[in-house]
């Protein structure tokens, strides 16, 4: 057997683990043999890696492995093993916009990913009736999003469950009928159409979960995660606002359920980069003042990069929660999951 043969017999073998991790020892070893994978398989990763002079053999810490700028993913096909895939994951974007192609070799580590943190952190789907609020995605058909969205209404099992486009009517009357039937909701919404919603229809909702995605895109003035969730706090007449954290480039999704403050399920961790140094990683904040670009490990992107520099600005705080607090101002604006602070 090669090395490369024995290389990916391993990786098949942890598929059965990844979403397993019980504590950091493990999640290290883990991505520390997906480092080793995707040195020697994937192509793009292998190249940026060599650029920096950074091995398998020189790197033994996990701030150490080279995070692969999020921009790749418009330019390279981020992919190991060969050149197949399943699925394609596009970002969201305004018109004109390059956007990043995650392309997917497993079609099902991205439906355990996402099915698994959801139940992390809610409980089983079928408890809740899943509404959708996700104009500018519904139109992207490789919208990883809509995914998601579509595979927890599928795991709901409730007949009411469904998309909105613009027909924010239609939601207003299913949401008081929810409501008045004590049902348990999720409604899944962008900034802005969620904006659009709570101003147009106020309501008071008991039963709710009222999760933001994160985005204006260009449709209304950019204001901050503080206003807008009080804005929707005031409109739906609920105490708190989630928040989901996710992107095309990644498997995996972290949640805020208050506050902001957003945590990953265990087979994803956060580091903070230095703002004037890419390549200077720390493993969190030595106080709540200092903030660094995001840098995200995601074992779930097996077969194309688990080791992603955003272009995200956040802190992390000493129990592994996090707060995103801006962009880069030479980034896009990406049209999923982030205000600017």
């Amino acid at each position: 057997m090669t090395e490369e043969e024995s290389i990916v017999q391993d990786i098949k073998q942890l598929e059965n683990h990844l979403f397993n991790v019980t504590d950091d020892t493990q999640f290290q070893s883990i991505a520390r043999k997906i480092f080793t994978f995707q040195y020697k398989l994937n192509p793009v990763y292998n190249r940026y890696c060599e650029f920096l002079g950074k091995t398998p053999y020189n790197c033994r810490d996990l701030k150490d492995i080279p995070f692969l700028p999020i921009d790749f993913y418009k330019k390279h096909k981020v992919l190991t093993d060969g050149t197949d895939y399943e699925m394609l994951f596009e970002s969201s974007g305004t018109t004109g916009m390059e956007r990043s192609k995650h392309f997917l070799k497993r079609v099902d580590l991205y439906k355990k990913s996402f099915r698994k943190g959801y139940e992390l952190f809610y409980g089983k789907p079928e408890d809740y009736c899943v509404l959708a609020l996700l104009p500018g995605y519904l139109e992207n058909k490789h919208s990883s999003l809509i995914h998601m969205a579509k595979g927890l209404m599928a795991d709901s099992k409730c007949s009411e469950s469904g998309f909105y486009l613009n027909d924010l009517d239609k939601l207003a009357e299913k949401l008081i009928y929810l409501n008045k039937k004590r049902k348990k909701v999720l409604l899944l919404g962008v900034s802005f159409a969620l904006l659009d919603m709570a101003e147009k229809f106020p309501m008071e909702l008991k039963n709710t979960i009222v999760m933001e995605t994160g985005g204006m895109k260009g449709r209304r003035k950019e204001i901050t995660r503080e206003e807008l969730h009080e804005a929707l706090k005031k409109g739906f007449g609920v105490n708190e606002i989630h928040s989901e954290y996710g992107m095309a480039e990644l498997l995996s999704q972290a949640y805020s359920k208050h506050d902001g403050i957003f945590q990953t399920p265990p087979w994803m961790k956060i580091f903070i980069r230095d703002a004037y140094d890419p390549y200077e990683v720390h493993k969190e904040s030595e106080d709540n003042s200092v903030n660094g670009g995001i840098n995200i490990v995601d074992l779930a992107n097996l077969y194309s990069c688990s080791f992603i520099e955003t272009k995200d600005i956040g802190k992390l705080y000493p129990n592994g929660t996090f707060e995103v607090v801006g962009r880069l101002d030479y980034s896009d604006i990406r049209g999923c999951n982030l205000m600017v602070i």
